[in-house]
């Protein structure tokens, strides 16, 4: 058996869209899993047309949907319906993201599919839950961050909140928790229980992990937008652009680091300057050491500055593009760029899979 291959045998059906359901069965498909990924006969996955194509489907689609084998099904036709219950008694999970009852206006609900396979992992995945007011309501990850607090705290130097190009909601809330619940729900299934299902709402799992504003929270107060201590309220925690109009990450967090790196800059004045050693977060003396540090990373380009600190372990580093970041040997020499073929698109590049295993 194939060491990297953990889920080889599993037959995964994925009637997902977009992002967050295909992304979580591209992971299952990374680990050995059979995916049958099945789309209704007309447009399809709404990402095939996601982007620029270069012959038939997006670059987006591409991405998300390799490995993967691929079934056109009406499932608004009986007899179409009859073929994909039927391939529900061989498979061990089904994923679907249509809005909570669709599945089962389809007559291919929980109760059905149980009944077909009393193994079967099945896995839904919405916005806001199958239950609860807004389990009925459409969104995107833009709304799920902005009702789990997160989108708040996200905030450019204007007080703005910004929009990060990582689907918080889709990937963390969407991909990355329904994995999590399918991966526990085999291994009940494996250990002899009976198979489950899993209500995924990508706007909890944002909220669940939207972790120091809930401790602010506990503390007595909300967080305060870019002035708390890992969103840009502390010097040694910050980013600082170069002579170049490039930036540096600068990850000083503990004590030891922000004295090395005050070493590195030949400011060892500023090293007592910590919140280990009383300084708070946005406060004055925070503030007006991120100046200082402002000032100093100006006046050096990016190159110069990689260079500085190349010999320094102190959480210096820079942001990269993501053109550089594919030719930077911290992902090279890991193997996580792929080239790949897709028999219509042509050679892509491809970020391997995250998970290595060892015997």
């Amino acid at each position: 058996m194939d060491i990297q291959q953990p889920l080889a045998g599993i037959r995964v059906l994925d009637l997902t869209r977009l992002l967050p359901g295909p992304m979580a069965t591209r992971h299952l498909a990374e680990m050995g899993a059979e995916v049958i990924k099945i789309e209704d006969p007309g447009p399809g996955d709404y990402a095939r047309g996601m982007g620029t194509a270069r012959r038939e489907v997006s670059q987006f689609f591409v991405a998300l949907n390799q490995d993967k084998t691929f079934l056109r099904l009406d499932l608004k036709d009986a007899a179409q319906r009859q073929q994909l219950l039927a391939m529900v008694e061989t498979a061990d999970v089904l994923v679907e993201s249509f809005r909570p009852g669709v599945m089962d206006r389809l007559e291919l609900g929980w109760e059905t599919l149980k009944q077909r396979n009393p193994r079967l992992v099945m896995c839904a995945i919405s916005g806001y839950g199958a239950d609860g007011p807004y389990a009925a309501l459409a969104g995107h990850d833009i709304n799920y961050i902005g009702y789990a607090g997160m989108l708040e705290q996200n905030v450019g130097a204007d007080g703005k909140p910004a929009l990060p190009n990582l689907q918080v909601g889709d990937l963390l809330g969407g991909a990355q928790t329904a994995l999590q619940g399918i991966l526990a729900a085999l291994v009940a299934v494996k250990m002899g229980g009976p198979g489950r299902f899993i209500d995924v709402s990508m706007t909890d799992a944002v909220f669940a992990h939207n972790l120091m504003p809930l401790v602010a929270l506990n503390n007595g107060a909300d967080a305060v937008p870019g002035r708390e201590l890992l969103t840009g309220g502390v010097p040694c925690y910050n980013v600082y652009r170069t002579r170049d109009g490039r930036f540096m990450a600068v990850g000083a967090l503990e004590l030891k680091f922000w004295q090395a790196c005050c070493e590195v800059l030949q400011r060892p004045d500023l090293a007592a300057r910590h919140w280990q050693l009383g300084q708070q977060p946005g406060g004055a003396d925070a503030m007006a050491v991120t100046a200082e540090l402002d000032a100093i990373f100006a006046g050096r380009s990016l190159a110069q500055w990689c260079e500085v600190f190349s010999a320094s372990d102190c959480c210096v580093t820079p942001v990269l593009r993501a053109s550089e970041a594919v030719q930077h040997p911290l992902f090279q020499a890991r193997g996580m760029v792929r080239q790949r073929e897709h028999p219509s698109e042509g050679r892509y590049l491809a970020a391997a899979s995250p998970l290595k295993f060892r015997a």
